[in-house]
């Protein structure tokens, strides 16, 4: 399964773009009030750190997965207030991901190509909370993700 493209049900796709669309419209207003403030605020001051920590865990992963895919599809914009909020949900633990939401986030990074450094942010840390096996293809439930080289 190392050819980057990962086959999901369209239901279960369908599900994510479902869950991702109820925190769409405040994620987005949160990006971009953050995007016009003071880059140097603490996370937790900022609408982003608001938003997120309103939501529960479940919530937090539909966020995490809609940022995630904001970022991969406009990686070429200013996407560092988006990209801030991923590195947050990746630092939480306890999130409960699924096999098939780190499927997903790991085929959205393998699409948007090298280009979008950071792809692999979220979906690493996903996976290393996944149980031994969780994902086959790759045996030990954390992939080997490429290393990305600097700039």
């Amino acid at each position: 399964m190392r050819s980057g493209r990962i086959r999901l049900d369209r239901a279960v796709v369908q599900g994510f773009y479902d869950r991702m669309r109820v925190v769409a419209s405040a994620a987005y207003g949160a990006i971009e009030r953050d995007r016009a403030d003071d880059p140097g605020r603490p996370f937790a001051e900022t609408a982003c750190g608001r938003l997120a920590r309103s939501l529960d865990p479940a919530g937090l992963r539909a966020l995490g997965m809609w940022a995630h895919h904001w970022c991969m599809r406009f990686y070429d914009d200013d996407t560092r207030v988006g990209v801030r909020l991923v590195r947050q949900i990746a630092g939480r633990s306890g999130l409960g991901w699924t096999p098939d939401e780190v499927r997903w986030l790991l085929d959205q990074s393998y699409a948007a190509g090298p280009a979008a450094a950071h792809r692999f942010i979220l979906p690493r840390a996903a996976a290393a909370e996944l149980p031994s096996g969780a994902l086959p293809e790759w045996g030990d439930g954390v992939p080997e993700l490429p290393r990305l080289l600097a700039g």
